[in-house]
């Protein structure tokens, strides 16, 4: 089951039997392998995205990156995995769809912080 245990009393101590928490569960786990799906497609067929990363020696508010691939995969509510540009990659720890063109995702080591992705400059 997803939830912890003091999770999993909260909702029974607010009347859900054990049946509707594990439906609950696993309504979550599927919600994060739909939302996987939708950063990966994201990023699958795109040769460019542009993000708000923060970058050393740069003053400029938006980046270019070259994509190479986005491999990601699930542990019930949690998103992790990688995220390969042309000459350097990082590991994904969580993110979301924003909206149509545009991604977030919580990035680990060398970035550590929560970037915007989008298919157009302006869409930033």
């Amino acid at each position: 089951m997803h939830f912890d245990q003091r999770t999993q009393r909260a909702l029974r101590a607010a009347g859900l039997s054990t049946d509707e928490i594990e439906s609950v569960s696993e309504d979550v786990v599927a919600a994060t392998r739909q939302a996987a799906s939708d950063l990966e497609s994201f990023f699958d067929g795109r040769d460019t995205v542009y993000s708000d990363m923060d970058r050393a020696h740069s003053a400029d508010d938006v980046h270019e990156h070259t994509v190479e691939y986005c491999d990601l995969f699930t542990h019930a509510a949690d998103i992790r995995g990688y995220l390969r540009f042309d000459s350097w990659g990082v590991p994904v720890e969580g993110g979301r769809v924003l909206a149509d063109g545009r991604v977030e995702l919580t990035l680990g080591p060398t970035v550590d912080d929560r970037v915007r992705f989008a298919a157009e400059p302006e869409d930033l």
